[in-house]
């Protein structure tokens, strides 16, 4: 396996990163939600991160603006894991909800972005 990561590359995925999960945690904060309720704030991120993906690998080029936007940025900012662990609490609505709204959103971005 060829493991030629190159510096560049990974400042820009790790300064992506650490500006989407500080973006995400900062909404996650100002916007919290009841054990049980529906976890607005994550869907939220989900869904607009999802919008910003089409719209980023629709009109964005070259290498390094995508591993810094799409790969560090938006992989820090989404959080689908959560939204899996919320699942539990939330229930399938928030499931169906989070699903279908991220496709739609991916699809509008892109459509939008054109």
């Amino acid at each position: 396996m060829d493991l030629d990561v190159h510096p560049a590359d990974l400042a820009a995925v790790a300064a992506g990163g650490v500006l989407g999960a500080l973006t995400r945690f900062g909404i996650a904060t100002a916007w919290p939600h009841e054990p049980g309720g529906f976890p607005w704030a994550t869907w939220a991120i989900n869904v607009s991160g999802c919008f910003l993906i089409g719209v980023l690998y629709t009109r964005v080029r070259g290498r390094i603006p995508r591993l810094l936007l799409g790969t560090g940025f938006l992989g820090g900012y989404t959080t689908f894991s959560t939204a899996i662990a919320e699942v539990s609490q939330a229930g399938l609505v928030y499931l169906a909800a989070t699903l279908i709204g991220a496709v739609a959103a991916v699809a509008a971005g892109s459509v939008l972005a054109r």
